[in-house]
């Protein structure tokens, strides 16, 4: 059940100011296990603000076909948090339960680091973007499985909408959020705007990889779009 290579994410932008890039795709992963990409998304039309795209190793896919957003919660949503880094991550229909987080930045080349072959039980963080609370787009990255075997995605399979991800940040305080939808993605056309661009609430995704291996690489990506929906202090 060991994966081949597999493949990552691309150049992000600031923390703050989102800049647009015409982003066209492809990523390495070493055999030391390493991960780089090159930039992703050609053919979507310029949005005011965006940050990158992710391609990450995968194993057996996960479903298919996208779900339908869930209507949203009468309850109103809590507002944001101050910013925290992200220390502990749970999503128990997937049985995921850990920590540390990983902090993901930018390798020398420019391109997004993502978690190696020997950090594959873990999710990471990538820093450049908000912290997982703030208003706007958090964003965690896993793999699926690597040339080992499973990961810290494996499950991710089971994750239905209304299913919880809770997040425990450094200051004390958590971060729970209810996935309202899950997509599957061709790498070659990832939406660079729905998962990246600015948003008036905080908002989490989880992004992995998915698809049938082709040359020994997952063609897809899997996206959980996910809405804070409540918050406790410790």
């Amino acid at each position: 059940m060991n994966a081949p290579t597999g493949q990552d994410a691309p150049p992000p932008p600031s923390r703050h100011r989102l800049r647009w890039i015409t982003l066209t795709a492809a990523v390495a992963l070493s055999a030391g296990g390493w991960m780089t990409v090159t930039a992703l998304n050609a053919d979507a039309p310029a949005p005011a603000a965006h940050g990158p795209a992710a391609n990450i190793t995968a194993s057996t896919p996960p479903p298919a076909t996208p779900t339908t957003p869930t209507p949203a919660a009468s309850t109103p949503a809590p507002g944001p948090l101050p910013a925290a880094e992200p220390v502990r991550v749970r999503i128990p229909a997937a049985g995921v339960d850990t920590s540390p987080v990983l902090e993901l930045g930018l390798a020398a080349d420019g391109t997004v680091q993502v978690p190696s072959v020997a950090q594959a039980d873990r999710i990471g963080w990538y820093r450049e973007g908000v912290t997982p609370g703030q208003r706007g787009p958090a964003v965690l990255i896993g793999h699926f499985d690597t040339v080992k075997g499973p990961a810290v995605l494996k499950d991710v399979a089971r994750v239905r909408p209304g299913d919880t991800i809770t997040v425990d940040r450094a200051d004390g305080s958590t971060a729970v959020f209810a996935v309202r939808s899950l997509q599957q993605v061709d790498k070659r056309h990832f939406p660079t705007q729905r998962v990246y661009g600015d948003t008036t609430r905080p908002e989490l995704r989880v992004i992995t990889c998915g698809g049938d291996l082709r040359a020994g690489h997952r063609p897809d990506n899997i996206i959980l779009y996910a809405d804070l929906v409540r918050t406790s202090a410790r």
